[in-house]
């Protein structure tokens, strides 16, 4: 069942009358049908809580706690529900650009609001019933991030292969309404939803400014399995560039308008465009980096001022790995340091993606059998330096279940995930702070770089 307690933390005011095993009904007299009722209504300093044994009997309780302290409850799934799948065929997933063979939770396309307020993920909207799009409202469940990709209701289905995906304005206008908080994003795809169609969506979005608070425009990416997929073209570097010019322009009147300007495209349109990114200020809140948009120059802001307040690092020699879009910001960086400290002794290597195809030169869709192959036999110096957004946290490995330590082992030097942080990247490379990652013993029983070899991947 959904709601049954699978731990109680030892801070939790709960911790002496309640059980694991036990299921929570309701709080405050309402009924907890997932996270976020959990989430919304523990968040009073005085509740009422009612349980359900597992022998069926109800029992309730009463805690006194601080105001939006948690109630240290831990259940079954995070959720305390079952995750919510896309409802969509959209002709750019990603997903359906996957190669088979990989493992099954990649393939599982979420589109959960529940997800969007409490991490971040962004959702279409088009699985949303009326209940639940009150209930966003009525608990004020803000911001929320939202797929909106056109504001055109026909092109809109067309695009997202949904009979319920013309709803989205309305249903966003619902949101405004109700005084909720909006970031969208729209993946652009040539000859769809760019020119006169994006010009549209810019405008109808900027009508619900400030309910709808920021929206990155990100090109569409397109991998090399896409046998019997929708068509589409991919961005040239003029495309990009008159995109780019687009986004701005109507940036700039946003800008002139509101104090804000709205619209940003990522790093990846103004690389692809050969265009200088903007200065770090031209970002504002960066409250679309998860979109890649203000990354790069985030990254050198922060690495700029780590270097200024620096000590002499301890020399040891390095290189980067990371994909061909962000190739040049790190050599920049490099060269930086190198002015200012003699004996930096680094080198970046851009990682051509052929698991996806040479169209994908984003850093975190490197696989690890791309980074064995390519960087295997070069100079690598004494530690080797990627991007945590290459690996999945838990396990530490990449997209095609290479492990962390597999690939360290076959390139014979540790290699140490490091944010997206200019920051933490100076540590690394100053050697100020360095995981503990040892070079793992190599096992004549499972020799790593037979295994690669024999493969052929």
């Amino acid at each position: 069942m959904r709601n049954i307690i699978s731990k109680i933390e030892d801070y939790s005011p709960l911790r002496r009358k309640a059980h694991a095993g036990d299921e929570l009904l309701s709080i405050n007299g309402n009924e907890i049908v997932d996270v976020l009722d959990y989430k919304y209504f523990s968040y009073d300093p005085e509740l009422s809580i009612l349980l359900r044994r597992p022998d069926g009997s109800e029992y309730s309780l009463r805690v006194k706690k601080s105001e939006g302290e948690d109630l240290g409850l831990d259940f079954d799934t995070y959720l305390m529900d079952k995750p919510r799948s896309c409802a969509n065929n959209c002709v750019f997933c990603f997903i359906d650009q996957l190669p088979k063979g990989m493992r099954k939770t990649m393939y599982f396309k979420d589109d959960d609001a529940r997800l969007s307020f409490l991490l971040g993920n962004y959702i279409t909207m088009t699985n949303l019933s009326d209940r639940e799009i009150q209930r966003i409202i009525d608990l004020h469940i803000s911001p929320i991030n939202i797929s909106v990709h056109t504001a055109d209701p026909e092109l809109r289905i067309k695009m997202l292969r949904n009979r319920n995906a013309g709803k989205c304005m309305d249903i966003m206008r619902r949101f405004a309404a109700g005084g909720i908080r909006m970031n969208c994003q729209i993946v652009c795809c040539p000859g769809l939803n760019d020119g006169d169609a994006l010009q549209k969506t810019m405008e109808e979005l900027e009508a619900l400014y400030p309910h709808v608070h920021s929206v990155s425009v990100v090109p569409v990416g397109l991998t090399k399995y896409r046998e019997g997929l929708f068509e589409l073209t991919p961005f040239t570097p003029e495309h990009s560039a008159e995109t780019v010019a687009q986004v701005t322009s109507f940036g700039d009147a946003c800008l002139r308008k509101h104090g804000t300007r709205i619209f940003f495209c990522s790093d990846e349109m103004y690389l692809c465009a050969g265009l200088e990114l903007p200065p770090d200020e031209f970002y504002e809140e960066h409250t679309q980096l998860e979109n890649g948009v203000g990354m790069i120059r985030l990254m050198e802001s922060e690495f700029a001022s780590a270097l200024m307040l620096s000590e002499k690092p301890d020399g040891v020699p390095f290189s980067i790995a990371t994909g061909k879009a962000a190739a040049c910001c790190f050599q920049n960086l490099i060269c930086k340091a190198a002015e200012k400290y003699d004996n930096i002794k680094g080198t970046v290597y851009a990682v051509e993606n052929d698991f996806f195809g040479h169209s994908i030169n984003v850093t975190g869709l490197i696989t690890g059998r791309d980074l064995i192959n390519q960087l295997r036999g070069k100079e690598l110096g004494e530690r080797l330096f990627i991007s945590q957004n290459m690996l999945r946290r838990e396990e530490m490995d990449f997209l095609d279940d290479v492990t962390l330590e597999e690939a360290s082992s076959a390139l014979g030097v540790p290699i140490y995930p490091i944010e997206q942080d200019g920051f933490c990247l100076w540590d690394a490379i100053s050697g100020d702070a360095l995981p503990e990652i040892k070079l793992p013993e190599r096992d004549p029983h499972r020799d790593t770089f037979y295994k690669y070899n024999q493969n052929g991947g």
